[in-house]
């Protein structure tokens, strides 16, 4: 692993020369590579997570999102996305000295019955200990992490997709050691961290002890189908949302319906939420890409999702942004409409775009805009946003995809924010010839 001095440094203790630094170490053989294991090496034992709760900070979380929109982005948005969210990474608040050494000196025997006791009795701290005693921790381990945290929907699911996620980042990284125990470590921290389980209780208590699982099945159902499911969960409240769909789910229905419907009625609330709520609402969708990637026949995770969705307010059709009118839809067309704050210009380009067949295009056109963005404004939803869609998009259906695209292209243009920073890190890159 070949680690520059400067970004080491910049890592350490961030100043204005924190993209100059970046730009150097991209010259390294595997720069990308190794320029993102030293930053988690050293930022995952300094970041004070505890000052964070009940809420996680996005700045490690959001790289696994960058790396996944890489091929969908120029060379020059990668690099300009993952210089922006290393950067938020580098400036969240810090432990102070005293903490970070204890921390820093904490490594337990890494005993799973350790780990699972520590979790279930709420102590992140030991948890983070104990995960550091793995010697090269894997995916199977993310997965029984995940497993142990599936039915607690604390910070509205983080923790389900913390541990999806870090795992994933974790084998773009190629697997390494010790930055692999300090993923680890972060990911059993938060399953530690306090418990919110209501929403799968109530779940629970309507499934019964049938003990029906979800079966892993393509969609079958048509569209007025979904659509009269998307009015329920939309449209009623929590306990009349949750009668209705374990009733469908205890009746049979499997995973391509049901997550056809979930997308769909994100999507409603997408267009329906304010412009201040527009990254919270997009969260709907990171939730249920790591639901699906999952794979989970546990009803209770697919009834969660549904109460997640239903959580976020509906509007009156009328009160919605519409797509404008245009004549041939056009992918640069649909960045520069996100960029200028067109909302109904970007929803009716993406439109076009995916009922053309041409949903990459799409994607693509949606990265590059969310990577002109500081993550800082808005926690990195936009990248968390963009990359789960390109994680469903394959197990959704046409008419589902484009709804997701449509809701997505009116959330990026609606929340558009500084691109102050990323014009810093350009100019970086471009001095150092790596734009």
């Amino acid at each position: 692993m070949t680690v520059d001095p400067r970004w080491q440094q910049e890592l350490e203790a961030p100043t204005e020369r924190f993209f100059e630094a970046f730009a150097a170490q991209l010259a390294q053989p595997d720069g990308v590579r190794d320029g993102i294991r030293e930053a988690v090496k050293t930022l995952v034992p300094r970041i004070d997570w505890e000052a964070y709760l009940p809420h996680v900070p996005h700045g490690i979380l959001g790289l696994r999102a960058v790396l996944r929109l890489q091929p969908l982005l120029s060379q020059g948005g990668f690099h300009r996305a993952l210089a922006t969210q290393l950067h938020m990474a580098a400036h969240e608040g810090r432990r102070s000295p005293q903490v970070l050494a204890q921390v820093s000196a904490a490594k337990g025997s890494g005993q799973w019955r350790n780990l699972e006791a520590f979790i279930q009795s709420r102590r992140p701290g030991l948890a983070y200990a104990e995960a550091q005693g793995f010697d090269l921790p894997g995916e199977v381990d993310f997965q029984r992490l995940r497993e142990l945290t599936e039915l607690d929907m604390a910070t509205v699911g983080h923790k389900a997709v913390v541990c999806d996620h870090l795992a994933d980042l974790h084998e773009r990284l190629e697997r390494p050691r010790a930055t692999g125990r300090k993923l680890f470590g972060l990911a059993a921290w938060v399953a530690a961290s306090p418990e919110d389980t209501f929403w799968a209780r109530r779940a629970a208590k309507r499934l019964g002890e049938s003990g029906e699982t979800v079966p892993w099945t393509p969609p079958v159902l048509d569209f007025s189908a979904w659509e009269a499911q998307v009015r329920e969960i939309c449209d009623l409240g929590l306990v009349a949302v949750l009668d209705g769909f374990t009733a469908r789910l205890k009746a049979g229905q499997g995973s391509g319906d049901t997550l056809a419907t979930l997308v769909l009625a994100a999507s409603e609330k997408q267009l329906d939420a304010r412009r201040d709520l527009e990254g919270k609402t997009a969260w709907t969708y990171v939730y249920l890409a790591s639901v699906a990637r999952a794979r989970p026949a546990d009803p209770r995770i697919w009834c969660q999702a549904a109460a997640l969705v239903n959580l976020f307010p509906t509007d009156e059709p009328e009160e919605r942004v519409r797509a404008a009118k245009i004549g041939a839809p056009d992918a640069t067309a649909l960045t520069d409409a996100v960029l200028d704050v067109e909302p109904a210009l970007a929803m009716a380009h993406a439109g076009g775009l995916a009922r053309a067949g041409r949903t990459e295009a799409v994607l693509s056109a949606l990265a590059e805009a969310a990577a002109q963005d500081d993550p800082t404004f808005n926690h990195a939803h936009r990248l968390f946003a963009v990359a789960a869609a390109a994680d469903l998009l394959p197990d959704l259906p046409p008419p589902v995809q484009e709804a997701m695209l449509v809701a997505l292209a009116k959330s990026l243009a609606n929340s558009q924010g500084s691109g102050d920073l990323g014009r810093l890190a350009d100019r970086a890159l471009a001095a150092a010839g790596r734009s």
